[in-house]
């Protein structure tokens, strides 16, 4: 395992690199305008699993290919059962799954189910670590809401770049509850999954990645948009209305999601359940980590581009310019066909979710989210990403959990750009920020919540059925370079 100064001086060698010119970025904005949506959006394929026994089993293959996204070039890349990305993997709530992961790509890494909640020793954590040419196959009773999750790597200090070459998929889970509503559920046809990513490219068309100590600290960042792995992508919408589920799949960048004419939509769901009731908007905001579903009426068939516009953080003075991203980003457009079959209304209601009380909670527990700026750090070897203090270290426990309590967390910013902080075992509910409520798009169950600079986001959870006084579960900064730098923690669940 490599220690934080050797994963530290790795990234300054890579700095020295691009000053020297090795690697050089060509593609990007300029790229992308000249081929403007001229390529059909590729849907990742349905894997359902095989029933054997009491499990239904899934394969999943991690390897190394090859993936064509310029003309001319071809990208070393890493992805599930294919090239680049993988497949989305359908589960049914109350089922009982195993899934054989069996690594191939020369390396040791992990899969982490991300949003699910399972045993600890099945995690997919940093802890739980496939070595090259071994498979791990964990088993577990699928216990989420119907909702969108996925599946990425949670390789200790290698995170970013295993998801940065394309180690990720969607997980879609249905119940009893969405089996009743009129919703489109057509997979590829009315119900699409856009896994949103931006990338960078070097010039022989290899991925670029952590170039700079920029890169480190504010976070990966790309000028190339990729949507299911597609440059440039557009889809011929076959029905008057479509549900796209939204994955924020990047390492670092937000996106500030609308349409290019200011179309409402219906915002049907977040993280890890619908919300009650759909919630009319013309913008959602996602941060790395999240997921959002939303119905969008194309009936007036007009060609319309799914857009992400600029992002403005909510701080002030050098805070407000490190949390903003003034870069906007075309992602898609859909091209309704002249002839298209009717939808059915967007139900008024959707789901009952159960409530978690304030007064129920056992204990209030602090997060403090830090990034130290000062002379050395990095440059010393001290990582400069903090939670309460600490860098994340692997022999650490930092909280113990009391099996069956419920509890609150404050995560506090105290750091100048927004962090994305992920919680793993428990889907939770934001009781405020800042004292305020939250807004009705994030009223649903949620596992990874955007806390502003100088912001405290309160959340409560219950901490139901797992128990394990060795293996723990992770909390942590979703920008995937803030997570390998140090901005994570353990928490073990103890009966």
């Amino acid at each position: 395992m490599p220690t934080r100064r050797s994963v530290l001086k790795t990234i300054l060698v890579g700095g020295t690199a691009i000053m020297t010119g090795q690697a050089l970025p060509i593609f990007g904005r300029e790229a992308s305008a000249a081929s403007k949506f001229s390529n059909m959006l590729k849907i990742p394929p349905l894997l359902h699993g095989e029933k054997q026994g009491m499990e239904r089993v899934y394969d999943l293959r991690l390897q190394r290919g090859n993936a064509r996204f310029f003309k001319g070039y071809l990208t070393p890349t890493l992805g599930v059962n294919g090239n680049f990305l993988g497949p989305t993997v359908k589960m049914r709530t109350g089922e009982d799954v195993r899934l054989n992961v069996t690594n191939t790509i020369g390396e040791s890494t992990t899969l982490h189910w991300h949003g699910f909640h399972v045993p600890a020793k099945y995690d997919g954590g940093p802890h739980q670590v496939i070595s090259d040419r071994k498979t791990w196959s964990p088993h577990f009773k699928v216990m989420q809401m119907a909702a969108t999750y996925w599946y990425h790597p949670h390789m200790m200090h290698k995170t970013g770049e295993h998801v940065w070459r394309g180690l990720a998929g969607f997980i879609i889970v249905e119940d009893n509850i969405s089996d009743k509503l009129n919703l489109p559920r057509d997979y590829g046809v009315n119900d699409i999954p856009l896994v949103l990513q931006d990338r960078r490219f070097n010039r022989e068309g290899s991925f670029s990645y952590v170039s700079s100590m920029h890169d480190v600290m504010m976070g990966m960042k790309g000028d190339t948009m990729l949507v299911n792995g597609t440059i440039a992508p557009y889809f011929e919408a076959k029905t008057q209305k479509l549900r796209l589920r939204l994955l924020n799949g990047s390492n670092a960048r937000f996106y500030n999601i609308g349409f290019d004419d200011e179309r409402l939509f219906h915002q049907i769901a977040t993280d890890g359940s619908f919300l009650e009731t759909p919630f009319e908007t013309n913008r959602i905001q996602i941060g790395p980590g999240e997921r959002a579903e939303i119905i969008v009426d194309v009936s007036d068939n007009k060609h319309v581009v799914l857009r992400s516009y600029p992002v403005v953080s909510s701080g002030m003075g050098m805070g407000r310019r490190m949390g903003s991203d003034m870069r906007g980003f075309d992602c898609l457009e859909i091209r309704p066909t002249a002839k298209l079959r009717p939808s059915p209304k967007i139900p008024a209601n959707l789901i009952v979710l159960p409530k978690l009380k304030e007064t129920e909670a056992a204990i209030t527990r602090r997060f403090k989210l830090e990034m130290r700026m000062g002379p050395g750090m990095m440059f010393g070897g001290s990582s400069p990403f903090r939670i309460n203090g600490k860098s994340m270290k692997l022999s650490r426990i930092d909280e113990v959990v009391k099996l069956g309590d419920t509890e609150i967390w404050e995560i506090e910013n105290n750091s100048p750009m927004p962090h994305p902080f992920h919680i793993h075992d428990i889907q939770f509910l934001i009781l405020d920020r800042n004292g305020r409520p939250p807004s009705p798009g994030e009223r649903g169950f949620k596992d990874t919540v955007t806390v502003n600079q100088a912001e405290t986001v309160r959340i409560i959870a219950k901490f139901a059925d797992y128990a394990d006084p060795e293996k723990p579960y992770m909390y942590h900064c979703h920008i995937l370079e803030h997570e390998d730098a140090g901005m994570m923690g353990q928490f073990i669940v103890k009966a």
